[in-house]
Parts: C-alpha cells; sequence; structure tokens
C-alpha cells in the first residue's frame, strides 16, 4: 500500500511539474517584456516634453514667418515696379512656406510619439493582466495541490 501511494505522489510530482515549469517560462517572458515595454516607454516620456518645445518652437517660427510673408506682401503690392521689393517678397515667402512644412513636420512626430506611448502603455496592461491571469492560475493550481 505504501508503494502504491508513493508511486501516485511520484506520478502526480512528475505530471504537475512541466506545466508548472511552462507557466514559470510563460511569466518570466511576460515579466522581462513588460520590463523591456517599461523602459522604452520612460525614454519615450523623456523626449515628450523636448519634442512637445521643439514644436512650440517651430510653430511660433512659422507664425512670424507667415507675419513677415504678409507684411512684405503689402509693401511689394503698394510698389508694384520695385522689383527688389518683389524678390524680398519671394524669398521671405519661401522661408513661410520652409518653416511651416517644418512646423506640420513636428506636429506629426509629436502626434507619433504620444501615439507609441499609448500603444507602449496598452500593452504593458495587457500583459500585466496576462501576468495577472497567469498568477491567479498558479495560485489554484497550488490550492488543489
Amino acid at each position: 500500500m505504501q508503494k502504491l501511494v508513493l508511486l501516485i505522489s511520484c506520478t502526480w510530482l512528475l505530471f504537475c511539474m512541466p506545466i508548472s515549469g511552462q507557466v514559470n517560462k510563460d511569466s518570466i517572458s511576460l515579466v522581462s517584456e513588460i520590463y523591456r515595454n517599461q523602459l522604452r516607454l520612460g525614454k519615450l516620456l523623456g523626449h515628450l516634453e523636448q519634442q512637445y518645445n521643439k514644436k512650440q518652437n517651430t510653430s511660433e517660427k512659422a507664425q512670424n514667418s507667415a507675419n513677415k510673408d504678409s507684411i512684405a506682401a503689402d509693401k511689394s503690392s503698394d510698389n508694384p515696379g520695385s522689383r527688389k521689393l518683389a524678390r524680398k517678397a519671394k524669398n521671405i515667402a519661401n522661408d513661410a512656406r520652409k518653416d511651416s512644412r517644418s512646423a506640420r513636420i513636428e506636429s506629426e512626430n509629436l502626434d507619433k510619439l504620444h501615439s507609441d506611448i499609448q500603444y507602449l502603455k496598452n500593452k504593458i496592461e495587457n500583459n500585466q493582466a496576462k501576468l495577472n491571469k497567469i498568477n491567479d492560475g498558479n495560485a489554484n493550481n497550488h490550492s488543489y495541490r
């Protein structure tokens, strides 16, 4: 009888060991992925203020260039025969166009950064939920043993 109990307990132990080992591998991989994503998130959050400042600066520069372009266009229209004023207005208009393009690009970069941050936050939350499920499953498995 003792041999039978010993054999059953050893079989039960051998049967349960690979299952718990797999769960541990899954939980370890999830923990490492959560950690990597949190590091990436920290880096992105560190770049957020810098990117916001870049966007603000380029937007202000674009607005100033647009104002200068408007003034130069008014001066050129006041004196339509002046080639010098026309050339100056054309150069200022080109600068305003470049500055507005830069402002749009910086705005797009900031939007992309926000979406990347949100994606990583969602991914971390999903992995955390998976890890909690695994841990809850382990707690339930251990309570039945």
